[in-house]
């Protein structure tokens, strides 16, 4: 059977990370701080999407993924270990 939620029961497995990767910043970056950077890097996100992606409840693209990455200064691999 095709499954497409961690087992957990969220739609990603890289919104824990994220959120602890961005709160962990040596600058203090909010969820909209966020969102600001990534629209810069050509990625539109709103607060809400990081927020939605933080919390388990949306989908995250690979595209999506990459960029989060770089925005962050992590591989996208670091956003995938649990």
């Amino acid at each position: 059977m095709y499954k497409n939620k961690a087992d957990n029961g969220l739609n990603n497995i890289s919104g824990k990370r994220i959120r602890e990767i961005r709160m962990n910043l040596p600058e203090k970056t909010s969820q909209n701080q966020l969102a600001t950077r990534l629209t810069l890097a050509g990625l539109e996100l709103d607060k809400n999407a990081i927020q939605k992606i933080e919390s388990g409840q949306r989908f995250v693209t690979d595209i999506e993924l990459k960029t989060i990455a770089k925005v962050l200064n992590v591989s996208y691999e670091d956003l995938l270990d649990l």
